[in-house]
């Protein structure tokens, strides 16, 4: 259930983040501006920046499955300054991923996860990926897509949603 949770869902909302940047980067040429500009824009003067937002994701998608299966995350510098490099950190979260099965996820549920910032304290696996993981991956994709839409890139709902598995 955990592996249904997380990984599936963390790959389509990437692969709508990924989308989002090529839109994003469209826009700044029709609009003859530096697409680069957008990466350090921001909501707010105190909230991080479209290029941090991206990262965060990522890191959330992977380290939240790293923690719960006990598999090293790959390392991300925090090196990017464009958004072809911002997009290769994407497609690389999106590979690791791609290596996990529902049998890496076997007894997950109760594994206790903790992080240094937490002092300690921990979740068991299903908290940890309902209370957390989860809502900050969709805190700071939802960001970044806010941050877009806010600059003017033509983005909406069906944009972040992505394809759906319709049925007829």
């Amino acid at each position: 259930m955990l592996y249904d949770l997380s990984v599936p869902q963390f790959q389509k909302m990437l692969h709508n983040l990924s989308r989002l940047l090529d839109k994003a980067e469209k826009n700044a040429e029709v609009r003859k501006f530096d697409p680069e500009a957008l990466l350090q824009s921001r909501l707010a003067p105190d909230q991080f920046n479209l290029m941090r937002q991206v990262q965060i994701a990522c890191d959330t998608a992977k380290l939240g499955v790293s923690r719960l299966t006990g598999k090293d995350a790959p390392v991300h510098e925090d090196s990017e300054k464009t958004l072809p490099q911002l997009k290769a950190r994407i497609e690389s979260v999106i590979g690791y991923l791609n290596s996990f099965s529902a049998k890496d996820f076997e007894g997950a549920e109760g594994r206790k996860v903790s992080q240094p910032r937490w002092e300690g304290k921990f979740l068991l696996g299903t908290e940890f990926l309902l209370q957390h993981a989860i809502p900050n991956f969709y805190f700071h994709t939802t960001t970044a897509y806010a941050i877009l839409r806010h600059n003017g890139v033509e983005i909406g709902k069906k944009d972040y949603l992505g394809e759906m598995p319709f049925k007829k």
